[in-house]
Parts: structure tokens; C-alpha cells; sequence
């Protein structure tokens, strides 16, 4: 059974920010006296992450997001609450910590950008003082997962982002870390790659077992790597565990496009909603309380004679965009 490696419990975090009105003379005022405000980023949120898991952290900006990661890095105290990471409390002695964490943003970079990425590597081999046979075998793995070989040499402003994002990942492993911080690590990226960016990090995942806590506003991100989400709106978790079971119950009504060979036979199926049928096409609602498939298509195929059909269901994107209006986030 894998252990708890991240336990968040009632973390708080309160901010002191300036305010003042537009113009000249408010301006002039705040400069002698300064009025504040306190926000709230977070309040009293809780949860553990297992050793090995792929979690996705998500929710709207301003959430509290990466307040929550900048915490859990060691960046930030928070106002109230504790919180362990492999042991350690993130804040408290930073040095010993950091060894055991790998952070990348995908809007910011980890890597010298006027030398190859393999002189960053020797740089931080260094820093995290890694003996050199473990550096050479832990680059050698990375080099075959994120395919680096051809790329390590070139200078790091010359490489596509592509690229130069899967050199930021192999700098978060290069010191063998527990725990992996991914923040949009695909943002910016065309198609092709992005999945072969998601394909890296699964595989990085399956093999070393490091576990990976994943910020994105990419729903497809989220649906190709994680099993488990944590919702956060307004500082607090809103939500916490399966995508599939969030899929099932906001995807209630899925959409048959069936086509069959010309009749005039009207299609009808005890409590199904046809919404349209043609000679040729029909398109019906089903919802996931509704009889089995096996005994819809049964139906069907006693009153036409089916040539194709497709189920449309709502993306990921969609029911999660109705959870937060759900939730007025």
C-alpha cells in the first residue's frame, strides 16, 4: 500500500495588499497613509497525495492555485495550518528539502538561455550535488524517456518550445526528486507536441514512480494523465477525487447520430427522446440512467436496418466549465 507522501491539513493563507483610489491627489494621500486590505488566497483546505500518484490540481485563475504550490515548494508560509511533504515541512530547513522536489513552469524557464541545456545540467549536478555515476546513469534514463539526443547541444534560445520544455522536465529529475510540481507544462505547445510531451511524463511516472502534482487549464492534460482531481475555487477545495466520476455526473444526456438504409418507419423506443429523424437519419438523447445500450441498439435494429452511428458526448472542458458555473467560481 503506498504510503502518504504530501498532507495538507487546514492550511490557510492570508494576504496584506495596498488599496487605494485612481487619480493624483489619492495617490499623493496613500503615499502618507496607506490603507489595506486582507485577501484571503486560501482557507483552511486539506488533502494527501500518495506516493505515486498523478494528481491534478485545477480551477479557475485566482483559485489559489499557485499559492497552494508555492506553499507546498517551500516559497510561501502560510497563515495557519500545517503541511508535510516526504517528511519534511516545506518552509523549514529549504535546503535538505529541495533535494527531494522537481518544479517546472511552463511559462518560465529553469535553464541558462545562452548555453546548451547539457552545460545547465552540469551546473546543477553541482548545485544538488549529485555524485557523477549516479548524474551520468540518471541523464542516460532521461535521454531515452524525453528524447534528448539530438537536442542537448544546441543552445537553449534555439530550440523550439517543444523541445526546450522536455529539457525543463529532464532538469526537475536530474536530482532523482520524490515529488514533481508541473505547472502548464504544455502550454504554448502545438499538437503533436503535446501528446508527446503527456506520453513522457506518463511513462516518467510508470517507471520511477515520482509522484506528480499537475496545474493546467488544458482539460486534455488533465484527462490523459490524472485519474484523480482536486477542485480549488475561492481558496477552498471544491472537489476532490475521480474525473470519471465528475464525467458521469455532469455528462448526463449523451446524443446518438445513428444513419440507416431509407424508410418510413417512425422510430420509437419506450422513454428514449428522439430529437429528429429523417428516411435515412435519426438522432436520439440518452441519458446514463436510461436501458443498456446492448438493448437500445436491439430496439433499433428491430424497427431499421442501421448502417452507422456515433455517441457525442460533452468534452472534458465542457462539464468542468459547468461545474464551476455550477459551483460560481
Amino acid at each position: 500500500m503506498e504510503k502518504e507522501i504530501i498532507t495538507v491539513n487546514h492550511i490557510s493563507k492570508k494576504f496584506k495588499v495596498s488599496k487605494r483610489e485612481a487619480g493624483l491627489k489619492n495617490a499623493i494621500k496613500s503615499f502618507f497613509k496607506r490603507e489595506y486590505t486582507i485577501i484571503n488566497s486560501l482557507e483552511d483546505i486539506s488533502f494527501s497525495i500518495k506516493e505515486g500518484e498523478i494528481v491534478g490540481y485545477i480551477g479557475p485563475n485566482g483559485a489559489g492555485k499557485s499559492t497552494t504550490l508555492k506553499i507546498m515548494s517551500g516559497i510561501l508560509v502560510p497563515t495557519s495550518g500545517e503541511c508535510k511533504v516526504n517528511g519534511y515541512i516545506p518552509w523549514k530547513n529549504r535546503k535538505k528539502y529541495v533535494k527531494n522536489i522537481g518544479v517546472v513552469f511552463g511559462q518560465r524557464s529553469g535553464l541558462w538561455w545562452d548555453v546548451p541545456p547539457i552545460d545547465s545540467f552540469e551546473l546543477l549536478k553541482d548545485i544538488y550535488e549529485i555524485p557523477q555515476k549516479e548524474y551520468e546513469e540518471k541523464l542516460r534514463e532521461l535521454k531515452e524517456y524525453l528524447k534528448l539526443d539530438d537536442i542537448l547541444n544546441i543552445p537553449t534560445r534555439q530550440l523550439s518550445l517543444g523541445q526546450r520544455m522536455r529539457c525543463e522536465i529532464a532538469s526537475a529529475l536530474l536530482h532523482n526528486p520524490k515529488i514533481l510540481f508541473l505547472d502548464e507544462p504544455t502550454i504554448g505547445l502545438d499538437a503533436v507536441s503535446k501528446l508527446a510531451l503527456r506520453k513522457c511524463i506518463k511513462q516518467i511516472n510508470e517507471k520511477t514512480k515520482v509522484t506528480i502534482i499537475l496545474t493546467t487549464h488544458d482539460m486534455q492534460d488533465i484527462e490523459a494523465l490524472t485519474e484523480r482531481i482536486i477542485l480549488i475555487g475561492k481558496g477552498k477545495i471544491l472537489y476532490d477525487g475521480s474525473l470519471n466520476e465528475i464525467k458521469s455526473k455532469y455528462n448526463e444526456n449523451r446524443k446518438m447520430n445513428i444513419k440507416f438504409k431509407y424508410t418510413n418507419t417512425k422510430i420509437s423506443i419506450p422513454n428514449i427522446t428522439i430529437l429528429e429523424q429523417t428516411e435515412e437519419s435519426a438522432s436520439i438523447v440518452l441519458k446514463h440512467n436510461d436501458d443498456s445500450m446492448a438493448n437500445i441498439l436491439e430496439k433499433l435494429t428491430n424497427q431499421v436496418e442501421v448502417i452507422d452511428m456515433n455517441i457525442e458526448e460533452m468534452s472534458t472542458d465542457d462539464i468542468i466549465a459547468k461545474l464551476y458555473n455550477e459551483l460560481k467560481i
